[in-house]
């Protein structure tokens, strides 16, 4: 597919276009890392808010990778918990007490230091909350007490109960260390970039918001993660990260060599992308899966044989054979299959069409003049928002639909506007079905997705939700409690498996597949690295002569 000057002219770079075919034939492979350049780096959308808990959305999460460092790093492949700002720790055996001992002579990029009073300013702020400020508490701290400053380089974290999940919490985005400067601001000044003042190998030089960042390379960068393959400052000069909504300039844009890297190919692209020579990278993101949630306060779906019916008539390999590759595997749990405590449970989500038009008669649903299922007067008529941050959510919204028109559902997908979408997905009585999903590499992620007080994904009573009328699940939350607080990996993970059995068993989720992050990158860049869950991350990156 050919694009159009005028496409080409929505990204001008300032850079003399290169046919792709000299990107390719013209590049030699560089025996040492090459120095030097700018990446032009393509973003499906553009950042939100910039607050380090902030930073599970992917466009905030590629920013903060690359601005600001964390205490701990977990290595992507073996998920270990390595050291980076921090040199050691030790851990009390009930996980109620962690200690940190930091690196010498780390500062933010203003000048002040990275040491232990600005260590325990970030996670009093995470662990807390500001309600002044209007910080949110993050969602991966758990039990949080207090820090106490030992020393200038080591800080203690006491929790009212275990949280054994802490120490992988601290190698996440949203525990990237900022400035206390930063944290001085108030919440919804921090979609501002250049108010984000980090100790990271980059730092923002100049915004235009919604449509480009600039980072530069910072030239005294001297702590990256000890294991890392790359030591000192950044290789790269810099980065341009420009918002390029539509999928077809991304590609065109990176086929012609007007881009270097692009987030978001779609998985028909995948094929065309990789036969013009240039490099795909599909990360996990090693959580939460691609999931239908239902929110039992909605009658229509608070009968558990309808929630199963829905169920058995979503043909989840139709999806992921006819919308997605080989990268988005087929979803066999609420979990993904490289997620820590993943249990296969791919019998309990099998595509039976006779089944739930049964369970549909035996909960009283008959079919209507339409085909549409009707009960009491009332059709069996559901809503669902698409999710834009999802790879093609849109059209598997619709394929199920279509599926679930088979036997005698209706299922309504709206776009709607950004106010609306969140307004109306808080409200069970408006939205019954929704999308979700949520990647992290710790037991504790599918907590943070289901739990009332956190992501509360099926709008349990006493979350974050409106007009919720009644359903709680106390032993789903039970659970939930459990792998935040127990301190013994082996029923930590004995828990998340019986988290992912309830939510199956009560038909609560209907997951459809594995989520990864895909990238594309000319051939020329090396190094590329990505976190535990799939963000980016441009430290150590190159660009080989061409």
């Amino acid at each position: 597919m050919s694009l159009s000057r005028r496409h080409f002219m929505t990204i001008s770079l300032g850079l003399a276009m290169v046919p792709a075919s000299q990107c390719l034939n013209g590049m030699q492979a560089a025996a040492q890392p090459a120095r030097g350049g700018t990446l032009i780096y393509l973003e499906q959308q553009t950042y939100t808010n910039l607050y380090p808990p902030a930073g599970g959305f992917y466009p905030n999460g590629g920013v903060l990778n690359q601005i600001t460092d964390k205490l701990t790093y977990q290595d992507p492949s073996t998920l270990e918990i390595e050291p980076w700002i921090a040199e050691s720790w030790t851990v009390s055996p009930d996980a109620t007490e962690y200690v940190f001992r930091l690196r010498p002579n780390v500062t933010f990029s203003d000048g002040t230091a990275l040491d232990a009073a600005a260590v325990a300013l970030n996670f009093d702020t995470y662990g807390l909350g500001n309600k002044e400020l209007r910080y949110p508490v993050s969602e991966v701290i758990t039990n949080y007490l207090r820090s106490e400053v030992v020393d200038p380089l080591t800080v203690r974290f006491l929790f009212r109960a275990p949280s054994p999940g802490f120490l992988q919490g601290t190698s996440v985005i949203g525990s990237g260390l900022v400035s206390p400067r930063t944290l001085a601001l108030p919440f919804d000044q921090l979609g501002d970039a250049t108010k984000i003042i980090g100790s990271g190998p980059f730092t923002v030089s100049r915004q235009v918001l919604g449509r480009e960042l600039a980072l530069l390379a910072r030239p005294d960068y001297n702590w990256g993660p000890g294991k890392h393959p790359h030591q000192g400052r950044a290789l790269l000069d810099g980065i341009r990260i420009l918002v390029t909504g539509e999928d077809s300039v991304r590609i065109g844009a990176l086929l012609s060599g007007q881009a270097h890297a692009i987030r978001q190919v779609q998985a028909y692209d995948e094929e065309r992308v990789k036969s013009r020579g240039f490099q795909i990278f599909a990360p996990s993101t090693r959580g939460v899966n691609n999931t239908i949630a239902f929110r039992p306060d909605n009658p229509l779906v608070a009968d558990l044989r309808v929630r199963q019916a829905l169920r058995y008539a979503t043909n989840t390999r139709e999806v992921v054979d006819t919308l997605f590759s080989p990268n988005y595997p087929r979803a066999t749990s609420v979990i993904a299959s490289t997620a820590q405590g993943y249990v296969d449970l791919s019998d309990r989500l099998g595509f039976d069409a006779a089944r739930a038009m049964a369970l549909l008669d035996e909960a009283g649903w008959t079919p209507g003049p339409g085909g549409i299922r009707q009960k009491d007067g009332r059709e069996l008529v559901l809503t669902a928002y698409e999710s834009p941050p999802q790879p093609r959510n849109k059209d598997t919204l619709q394929l199920v639909a279509q599926q679930w028109n088979r036997v005698g559902v209706r299922l309504t997908v709206l776009a709607g506007d950004s106010g609306s979408r969140v307004a109306d997905n808080l409200d069970p009585t408006r939205t019954p079905v929704s999308p979700s999903m949520v990647g992290r590499a710790d037991p504790d992620v599918i907590r943070s997705n289901y739990h009332p007080l956190t992501r509360n994904a099926l709008l349990q009573q006493g979350g974050v939700s409106q007009k919720v009328q009644s359903f709680k699940d106390e032993r789903l939350n039970a659970l939930l409690d459990g792998i935040a607080s127990e301190p013994d990996r082996a029923k930590r993970l004995a828990l998340v498996e019986d988290v992912q059995r309830h939510l199956l068993d009560q038909a609560y989720v209907i997951p459809i597949f594995e989520e990864p992050q895909v990238f594309a990158a000319v051939p020329r860049l090396q190094g590329l690295g990505f976190e535990a869950v799939g963000r980016p991350s441009f430290y150590g990156a190159w660009l080989a002569p061409r």
